[in-house]
């Protein structure tokens, strides 16, 4: 990677139709590039795909703060009415656990919805008031009517000029320089 290189956020590749970006997407992905974005103003199905992106994390944060949420509403009441306060009523058992499952069943779910905000809100790099692609002023196009690729500069395969070169030949209508 060259000095002027590290001065770019990356490349931003422009395309007049939904068919032009997703193969270009796909050819991207197979040409090695993994640091790659597509921005379009309408959802495209198979897009994520073609971008590499095929996992997400954030089933595994609702099943985790899920549990967390579950073990704490039942370590609360365990705590109460076992350890701290013990009030033998009617001769029942302190440990009651089919008394515990409402509270345990509502926390588990207030745990997972939480685990599962705040972890689409961390995973998506949200809230973010700057983003380096504002700065080129095509972009505002994007939210209309037409679809964008970028390339970023971090990418272990990006060089300016291959990079630019490449995102020409796959019929883009033009290609910008992204500045940090």
């Amino acid at each position: 990677m060259s000095s002027q290189d590290v001065a770019l956020y990356g490349l931003l590749a422009e395309f007049d139709k939904p068919e032009d970006l997703f193969e270009a997407a796909k050819r991207t992905h197979a040409e090695g590039y993994r640091r790659i974005e597509a921005y379009t103003p309408i959802p495209m199905e198979g897009l994520a795909e073609a971008l590499g992106h095929h996992t997400t994390r954030l089933p595994l944060l609702t099943l985790l703060g899920g549990v967390l949420g579950g073990l704490t509403g039942y370590a609360l009441q365990y705590y109460a009415s076992v350890l701290d306060y013990p009030l033998n009523v009617g001769g029942r058992p302190l440990h009651s656990w089919p008394a515990f499952i409402p509270v345990t069943f509502e926390l588990t779910v207030l745990g997972a919805a939480f685990f599962t905000v705040l972890g689409m809100l961390a995973l998506n790099g949200l809230p973010m008031p700057y983003h380096p692609l504002f700065n080129v002023s095509e972009f505002k196009l994007a939210s209309r009517d037409r679809f964008f690729l970028c390339i970023e500069a971090r990418d272990p395969r990006f060089d300016a000029e291959r990079t630019g070169e490449f995102l020409r030949r796959l019929g883009s209508r033009a290609v910008y320089e992204v500045p940090p």
